[in-house]
This record gives structure tokens, sequence and C-alpha cells, in this order.
């Protein structure tokens, strides 16, 4: 719009010009060389303005034609490098889509059309991935790495291709090479930082964490700031005085940064309770018990003070536990905490809502309970039995490695805070194999028989029809199946089904004792009485 209201102006301002030079007519004489030229002043400077626009047509004639190469070569180097972006386009596309032909072909073409473009770098690092060529991949990210525009990618690239051959060495000395050029690469100092924590330099991971403080945001950096903290802690907790008060000092203030961090308020309220500082370490506990209830949190919290009795620790422990009613871990401190101090109604009623379904800590503490209740092993193999098949306990888990105490990095994978408190199980859909299937179905005869049990020395599962050891027992089964009219049955194959894992007993367990029903037995007499005449009794004597 502006540019129109110019245009106006000047045109305007032109024909005024014009107006004027109209309304005051004037005579214009030219004498040059014995010529006497003689006009209107009108005439005259319509003259000059043609001859003014000849001279700059001429003069672009001239320029077009002096300049004619560099104009068809800058022509031809535009019309180049559109052909290469739209191969480059569709190379990355075709990248992306799996297609390794298409993108083999838009390669070929960048790299006759562009050569020296990263983004044809790019692409032929990427081709080369897609279609298997680790070495032709190198190349190409090692062209890149000696730019200095595409150094941090061709870097990357270097260190991915270092991981996929297992070279660890390698891909450490491209990460470490990247965070010293680009020191807000994300990648480069996570992979510095792994690597620090898989040797167990904690201070030189925390030198890098601070380095990269402005690259992270808050909440994150004072996480893994509390993590290495609690890490270096607990490698100066096993030494000399000043180590340990630099532990203490450590897990403090991790437990500041992350409050909800187990381990680091375990390990402050230990140390702390060991310099006598009770109050304060009870606060510490506390304070993580409340926001993320732990059994390492209950087992410190139960150790505060020396040679107490186990009374005045129940009393603690009941007092702890009502800060997080209705919770399973402070169901099982008080559980716990009661047998030691013989309350075995207490410890029974902390675990009433959970002997449904019980999970393995709780039918391991049953089993505790009743030894050292009633002294009755019965029962106490009855809760072993269902700690086998009960569901698992949350453990500490990362990237499918459970550890039996919390670690600062994965063990798999080197990730940091990699450590959750979760179920092992937790997301594996397939159904594990039973311990030991059940027998195939067999070809029963027309009529009923009873099922047999009788008392062995071997282990007999009461919930199967296990066969009978006796042979008294073999043959009266066997002299029923005689009686039976013969009836033609269908052959069935049945595969034998062979135990997974056999279950092999002690030689001093004598397995559970089988009840047998007096009314079954009487029977069973009966039926013995009714045969003794056959002559299957001679057969089979």
């Amino acid at each position: 719009m502006i540019r129109i209201v110019i245009f106006l102006i000047v045109v305007g301002l032109i024909s005024l010009g014009f107006i004027w030079l109209a309304d005051r007519p004037g005579d214009v004489v030219i004498t040059w060389q014995g010529k006497h030229i003689e006009t209107s002043l009108m005439v005259m400077t319509n003259v000059m303005l043609a001859a003014m626009a000849a001279i700059a047509a001429v003069c672009v004639v001239l320029y077009l034609i002096l300049r004619s190469p560099s104009l068809l070569r800058n022509m031809l180097h535009r019309r180049r490098g559109e052909r290469a972006y739209q191969a480059m386009s569709g190379g990355l596309v075709a990248v992306g889509s799996g297609d390794i032909a298409a993108a083999q072909k838009h390669a070929a073409t960048v790299n006759r059309l562009a050569p020296h473009e990263p983004l044809a770098l790019l692409l032929s690092a990427q081709s080369a991935q897609l279609a298997g060529d680790r070495d032709g991949a190198e190349r190409a990210f090692r062209a890149m790495a000696g730019r200095d525009d595409t150094k941090p990618l061709g870097l990357h690239g270097l260190f991915i291709e270092a991981h996929r051959r297992n070279d660890p060495a390698a891909a450490l000395a491209h990460a470490e090479e990247a965070a010293r050029t680009a020191p807000s690469l994300g990648w480069a100092s996570r992979a510095v930082m792994e690597a620090r924590c898989k040797e167990g330099d904690w201070a030189g991971a925390l030198r890098l964490l601070e380095q990269n403080l402005r690259t992270l945001e808050k909440s994150v950096y004072r996480r893994l700031r509390a993590v290495l903290l609690t890490a270096q802690a607990y490698a100066l907790e096993g030494r000399d005085r000043s180590d340990r008060d630099r532990a203490k000092a450590l897990a403090l203030e991790a437990q500041k940064l992350a409050p909800t961090l187990v381990p680091a308020a375990a390990l402050a309220g230990r140390l702390l309770a060991e310099d006598g500082q009770h109050r304060k370490a009870s606060r510490v506990i506390d304070s993580a018990w409340r926001a993320n209830p732990h059994p390492e949190l209950a087992q410190a919290y139960a150790e505060l003070r020396f040679g107490e009795s186990a009374r005045d620790r129940l009393k603690r422990i009941e007092a702890f536990a009502k800060r997080v009613p209705e919770h399973i871990e402070s169901a099982i401190a008080v559980a716990r905490a009661a047998i030691n101090a013989q309350e075995f109604a207490k410890a029974r009623a902390a675990l009433a809502s959970y002997l449904a379904a019980p999970t393995k800590r709780i039918a391991l503490i049953m089993a505790e309970l009743e030894r050292a209740e009633h002294n009755d092993e019965g029962r106490v193999r009855e809760w072993l039995s269902r700690a086998v098949h009960a569901a698992p306990d949350p453990a500490w888990t990362a990237d499918g490695h459970v550890s039996e105490r919390w670690l600062p990095a994965s063990p798999v994978t080197g990730h940091l805070d990699a450590f959750e408190w979760r179920v092992p199980l937790t997301g594996i859909a397939a159904v594990a194999p039973v311990i030991e299937p059940e027998p195939p179905p067999a070809v029963l005869p027309s009529a009923p028989i009873a099922p047999i049990q009788e008392n062995t020395q071997d282990h007999v599962d009461v919930q199967s029809a296990a066969p009978p050891a006796d042979a008294s027992a073999v043959l009266a089964r066997l002299r029923r199946k005689a009686d039976q009219p013969k009836v033609d049955q269908p052959k069935v194959d049945q595969p034998k089904a062979e135990p997974i894992i056999p279950l092999v007993h002690a030689p001093d367990d004598p397995g559970p004792e089988v009840v047998v029903d007096e009314e079954t037995e009487q029977q069973e007499q009966e039926r013995e009485q009714e045969t003794k005449a056959s002559g299957w009794r001679k057969l089979f004597g």
C-alpha cells in the first residue's frame, strides 16, 4: 500500500512538472560546429529524456553481454541446487519410510549434485545405516565430524556406531569430545556422566552435572544431584570418622534436595542415630516415610535407639505406622515389631486385612509368627508353601535387573537414577509355566470308581488323585476294574507330561498329612470282603 502511494506521488509530481513547462513556453537555440538548431523547450526536454532512455538500454545490453557467463553459471547452479534439494527431501522421506532402494538412489543423486553439503553427508549416513552398511555410515559421520558446521552431528553418529559395535571406549571418547565442543549437548553430557558413574567417580559426575546446570530443568537437576550425593555418601560411609561426617553431610543435603529419595533419608537417619542425634534422625525418616512408605525407612526407624526393650520399640513403631495408616508397609512394620515383643495378637491384627491374598513377605511373616507363637510346623509349612505361590513383593528394579539394595545407576545401561521400587514382574504378559503340570485325563470305564487314599511316607498332594503306594490297594483297584463289563473305548493318544521342575523332598520330611475319610475307608473294606471269594485273588496271589 505504501509503495502504491509513493508511486502515485511521483507520477503526480512529474505531471505537475510537465504542466508547469507547458504553461511557460520558450525557445532553445543550439549552435555547434557551424550548425544552428532552434526548437521549443518542451521538444528539447522530450529529446533529452528519450536519449537518456536509449543510453540506459544500451548500458543494460552491454552489462548483460559482459555478465552473461556468470549469469549463466549462476542459473545452472541454482537449477542444480533445486535438483539437489529435491533429491535430499526425497531421500530423507525414503529413509523415514524405510525404502532402502529409493534412499540409496537419492543419496547417489545428492552426492553427484552437491557432495559437500551437510544434508548430503547426513543423507549418505542415514541411507548407509538403513542398508546395514556400518562402514559407509562411519565414513560419512567422520566426514561430518571433520567439519565445523557438522561436527556435533558427526560425533553423535560416531557415538551411536561405537555402541552398535560394542566399543564403549570409543563411544566415551566421542561423547567427551562432543561435550567439550558443545557443552549444551544433552546426550554427550549424559553419556560422560554415566561413564563416570560406572567407574564410581561421583565427584567427577557432580562436576559434570554442575557444568550442565543451565541445560537442565530445576527439578531434574535437584533429583540427579541428590542421587549423586547419596552415592558419594554410601562410598564414604565405611571409612574413618572424618569420612563418616562427610557422608552424613552429603546424605542430609541429598535428603533436602529430594525428600522422597528413600536411600538418602535412610542413610541420613542411620548416621544421625549413630551420632546420638535421635530427634533429628526421627524427623528425617518421618518426613520421607510420610511421602514414600518403604521397608528401609521402617527398618531405619526401628533401629534408631540402641538398647531399648522390644515393647518400647513396638510402641514407637505403632506411633510411626499411624502416620501412614492403611498401608501394607505400616502393617508389616508393626507385625515384625510385635513378633519381637511377643505380642502375637497385635501381629495377627496388623496383618489380618492382607491374609486373603498375601504376598511373599506376608506369608513368610505369618510362618515366622506361627513358629514363634505355637511352634506348629504344619502351619509353618502351610505358610511357606503359600509364600512360594504368592504374589511377588516390590523390589529395586532397573532395566529388568533386580537388586537387593538401591544403586545410583543401572548396571545394565548405566543410566543414572534408573532404579524404581516396584514389582519386578510388572509388565510381563507371558504366563509362567507351572512347576508340575496336572496329568492328562485317563480313559475311564463306564462305572465310576471311588478314589482311594492311603497313608504313605512319600509326599502326596491332597489336591490331586495320586496312585497309592500300598500293594493291597493296587490289587483292590485291579479287581474292581476286572469286575466291570468291558466296553470298547476309543483309543486316545495322550502324551505323557513330564514335570518341568521335579519336586524333591528332604529325607526327614514326611510331607503333609493325608486325611482319610472314615466313610470312604469303610466302603473300601466292604468291597474287599465282597471280592475275597473271587478267583482273581488266587491269580494275583
